[in-house]
């Protein structure tokens, strides 16, 4: 059984996240992927289009976690800045890649457009990254250490991390068990309480719910061994037990 755990961070860059004129599709599809996969996303951060704000994101979260995922700011306009703060967190020099060049050349050239200076800018790309492929809209994103750096439009992100995925080292894969109990919260909080201090690797959830008429609770029960899964979910029947016996 693979035991071991691999771990994530986003970060998402844009003032139109932070104003509101924007909803974030992303980090969602991203979390669902990675869960997938055996990979905790155990951080999001958002950030404006401010090159020390996402240098001091990106530097904290890179540190923390095996892979960081990033969203937006890759495009042609002044203020997509995200490939040059990338380059300023890692220290190197970034300039037009040869590779993206050609790419979005031959691009432009099929369909009959000017490669203007604006466009080129897509080409823009740190120093020792490799690139990741955009099979929607050509202007690629790329790799740089244990960063992956992908663009903000959802279609073209989740592209993008199709192409991603397959490269990354998954890890145990956590268990998800969703018991529905006829209680609310303030009354089962302190005996379900106890019940996670007694089951330390089982992570538990409670989810208040309105269905109208009443309040009820979800309780979830997330773990990567499914003997100490188990026990606690027993643990959580034999106080919903108790309870209705009361």
């Amino acid at each position: 059984m693979n035991s071991k755990v691999i771990t994530a961070g986003a970060l998402a860059i844009g003032d139109e996240l932070l104003s509101g004129r924007t909803r974030d599709k992303n980090i969602g599809h991203l979390a669902n992927a990675l869960t997938h996969q055996g990979i905790d996303l155990k951080e999001v951060r958002i950030v404006s289009d401010e090159q020390d704000e996402i240098v001091a994101a990106l530097n904290a979260l890179r540190e923390r976690y095996t892979y960081v995922f990033t969203s937006g700011g890759i495009g042609p306009t002044h203020d997509d800045i995200t490939a040059d703060a990338i380059a300023a967190a890692f220290g190197v020099a970034i300039d037009h890649d040869p590779r993206a060049m050609s790419l979005l050349t031959a691009h432009y050239k099929a369909r009959e457009m000017e490669f203007t200076p604006a466009r080129q800018r897509m080409a823009r790309i740190p120093h020792g990254a490799d690139l990741i492929d955009n099979p929607v809209s050509v202007a690629p994103g790329f790799k740089l250490e244990n960063v992956y750096v992908m663009a903000g439009v959802p279609s073209v992100f989740q592209a993008m991390l199709e192409n991603v995925l397959p490269t990354l080292e998954g890890g145990a894969k956590m268990l998800s068990e969703t018991i529905h109990c006829p209680f609310g919260e303030g009354t089962i909080g302190d005996r379900l309480g106890e019940i996670q201090k007694s089951h330390p690797e089982t992570s538990i959830g409670s989810y208040p719910k309105y269905d109208g008429e009443k309040f009820f609770t979800q309780i979830v029960l997330r773990a990567r061994d499914k003997k100490m899964q188990n026990a606690a979910i027993e643990d959580v029947k034999n106080m919903l037990v108790e309870f209705n016996q009361d």
